[in-house]
C-alpha cells in the first residue's frame, strides 16, 4: 500500500488540458514529440489561457489542432514566401470544410540550436457555416538532428 502511494506521489498525473482556449472552440494539445525528420512549429496561445494551441510540421506539411473537441491533422495545401526551416511566412491547410491559415515570423537566433523563435504568429480558421476563429500565437521551431 505504501509503495503504491509513493509511486503516485513520485509521478503525479498531468493536469487536464483546457477544453477551450479563452472561450474559443479551439482546445489545448497535449505535449507533442519532436518529429523523426524535419522541423515542427510549437505554437502557444498568448491570451489569458497560455497553452499549446497548434503544432505544424514541415515534412509532411500539416497542422494539428483541437477543434470543437476533436484532434485533427490538416494537410498543407499551399504556402507563400521564402521558407525558413521548412515554414513559409504564410501557409494554408485544409480538411473538409475547414481552412486554416497560419502567418508567422520565424527568427533564427544563435542561442537556439536546431530551431528558431516564432516571434509572432496569427492563426485563422474558417469553418464553413460556423463562426471563424482568429488567434494570436507565439512559439518555437524544433528540428530533428540530421
Amino acid at each position: 500500500m505504501i509503495a503504491l502511494l509513493l509511486a503516485l506521489l513520485a509521478d503525479p498525473p498531468a493536469p487536464p488540458q483546457p477544453a477551450s482556449i479563452d472561450g474559443l472552440p479551439i482546445g489545448a494539445l497535449a505535449a507533442q514529440s519532436l518529429p523523426a525528420r524535419g522541423c515542427a512549429a510549437y505554437l502557444f496561445s498568448t491570451g489569458a489561457t497560455r497553452t499549446l494551441a497548434a503544432m505544424a510540421t514541415a515534412d509532411p506539411g500539416s497542422i494539428r489542432l483541437v477543434l470543437d473537441g476533436a484532434v485533427a491533422d490538416y494537410p498543407r495545401v499551399g504556402q507563400s514566401g521564402t521558407a525558413n526551416l521548412g515554414f513559409a511566412p504564410v501557409s494554408e491547410y485544409r480538411l473538409g470544410d475547414v481552412t486554416v491559415r497560419l502567418e508567422m515570423a520565424v527568427s533564427r537566433r544563435a542561442d537556439l540550436a536546431d530551431g528558431a523563435l516564432i516571434s509572432s504568429a496569427m492563426l485563422r480558421i474558417d469553418r464553413g457555416a460556423k463562426d471563424g476563429i482568429i488567434m494570436p500565437l507565439g512559439g518555437l521551431i524544433g528540428c530533428a538532428k540530421k
